[in-house]
């Protein structure tokens, strides 16, 4: 059975960093998924954070471009999301996603990890 669990999130102070985890279990072949980040503000829908191909290609949402870094080790089976200069506005839920290589949808996702920026 495959589990993504998230880790790292927390109380933070805005101008603050924070690093997130995803470990993915029961997985074969964790470097043949894309793996993603989203987040979903309370009442809001979620929306794509960041995202890294199989090849380490990234990709990020407009708004967290040159703030937020996302990394992957496949050795471990991880995934993690380097979050800087925090803002309140990126309070949320956050969770990882994995796609993969040839699937047109993600295939498994985390529960979250609640990251909340507040002074």
């Amino acid at each position: 059975q495959v589990q993504l669990v998230e880790s790292g999130g927390g109380l933070v102070q805005p101008g603050k960093s924070l690093k997130l985890s995803c470990i993915a279990s029961g997985i074969e072949s964790f470097g043949f998924y894309h793996m993603a980040w989203y987040r979903r503000p309370a009442g809001q829908e979620s929306n794509l954070v960041a995202w890294i191909s199989t090849g380490g290609e990234t990709n990020y949402a407009d708004s967290m471009e040159g703030r937020f870094h996302i990394s992957r080790d496949n050795a471990q089976n991880t995934v993690y999301l380097q979050m800087s200069s925090l803002k309140p506005e990126d309070t949320a839920v956050y969770f990882c996603g994995a796609r993969y290589y040839d699937s047109s949808s993600y295939n498994y996702w985390g529960q979250g990890t609640q990251v909340t920026v507040s002074s």
